[in-house]
C-alpha cells in the first residue's frame, strides 16, 4: 500500500491555455513529486479533465495547507476539483438481489486485496446470500422491498449509508428500481451493471431473446445510476464474440462472466479516482 504522503488530484474546468503548467508548477512549489499525470480536453464541450498522482514531502508542506493554497489556482481556472489520499481506502456498500455472480466476485476481490477499497456492508432485498456474506465477515442487512414500504426502506438505506460513511454504492445485480430522489442523493457514487443487450432486449429472458435473434456479441455495461433507468454515464464496457453454436444457457454463462469483469473494472477506476463525469458520459483517465 502507498503511504499517506501519496494523493490524487482530479480537476474538471473550462479548457484554456496554461492549466497543466500551472498545476505542475504549484505542486513542485509545494514540495510535491508528480508520480503520474493524465489529461483530456473535450473539444465538443470545451471542458478539460486532469488526474495527477503526486507524493507530498511533509517536511515542505502538509496536505491541509496545500489544499488551502490550491483554492487560489482553482478559482483562477474555475475548477471543480478534489484531492484524495491514496492510502485512505474508500468505503463500499454492495446491493444484491438473487443473482449472486457479481457479489461473489467482488467478495473474493476485496478479500484478496485486489480492490483498493473496503467492503463494509452488503444490503439485499432477499436473504439468499446472507450466509455467504457473513462467511466473509461482512455485515449483511436484509431490507425487503414491496410497493408499500419502498420509501421506508430507501430511508433506512440512506441512514445506513450515512452511519457507515459509505463512499460508493455498487448495485451488483440489485433488481429494484431506485427512486428519483435516491438516485439524486447518490449521484456520481452509485454504480450499476447490466447486460449490454439493453435497450435491445428488455424484460424477462434477455439471453433467450438474444439467442432467437442470433446475436454475435455478448457484453456488459457498468454505469453511474441516474433516474433514467440504465442510461447513466457509462464507465466501462466489455464484449465477447459468440456464434450460432451458443445455446441460451451458454450465452447467459458468458454474459455473467462479462458482468463480473466489467463491474470490477468500473469499481477499480472509481476507487482510484480515474472517472470524471462529462455531462451524460464519462472521462476515464488511465
Amino acid at each position: 500500500m502507498l503511504k499517506n504522503t501519496h494523493h490524487v488530484l482530479t480537476i474538471s474546468c473550462p479548457d484554456v491555455i496554461g492549466i497543466v503548467a500551472s498545476v505542475a508548477t504549484f505542486l513542485v512549489d509545494h514540495g510535491a513529486n508528480i508520480v503520474d499525470s493524465s489529461q483530456f480536453g473535450d473539444r465538443s464541450t470545451g471542458l478539460f479533465f486532469m488526474r495527477v498522482h503526486f507524493e507530498l514531502n511533509p517536511d515542505v508542506c502538509d496536505i491541509k495547507n496545500l489544499q488551502t493554497d490550491f483554492l487560489t489556482l482553482a478559482q483562477r481556472f474555475t475548477m471543480n476539483w478534489d484531492i484524495c489520499c491514496v492510502g485512505k481506502k474508500k468505503r463500499v456498500l454492495v446491493m444484491v438481489s438473487r443473482f449472486g455472480h457479481c457479489l461473489n466476485d467482488l467478495l473474493y476481490r476485496f478479500r484478496a486485496g485486489v480492490l483498493n477499497g473496503e467492503l463494509v456492508a452488503v444490503v439485499s432485498n432477499h436473504q439468499d446470500f446472507k450466509s455467504l456474506v457473513e462467511w466473509h465477515n461482512i455485515p449483511f442487512f436484509y431490507l425487503p422491498v414491496d410497493k408499500n414500504n419502498k420509501d421506508e426502506q430507501e430511508a433506512r438505506l440512506l441512514s445506513l449509508i450515512a452511519e457507515q460513511e459509505i463512499d460508493v454504492v455498487v448495485l451488483a445485480r440489485y433488481m429494484q428500481i431506485l427512486s428519483e430522489d435516491l438516485c439524486e442523493k447518490l449521484k456520481g457514487r452509485c454504480i450499476n451493471i447490466h447486460h449490454s443487450f439493453l435497450p435491445s432486449f428488455k424484460g424477462a429472458s434477455p439471453y433467450k431473446q438474444a439467442y432467437e435473434r442470433g446475436v454475435k456479441l455478448i457484453g456488459a455495461t457498468a454505469h453511474y445510476v441516474t433516474s433514467n433507468l440504465d442510461e447513466g454515464p457509462i464507465i466501462e464496457q466489455g464484449v465477447e464474440r459468440v456464434d450460432h453454436s451458443y445455446a441460451p444457457q451458454a450465452l447467459e454463462a458468458l454474459g455473467k462472466d462479462m458482468e463480473c469483469v466489467v463491474l470490477a473494472r468500473a469499481l477499480t477506476y472509481h476507487l482510484e479516482q480515474r472517472v470524471l463525469i462529462n455531462g451524460n458520459k464519462t472521462v476515464v483517465l488511465k
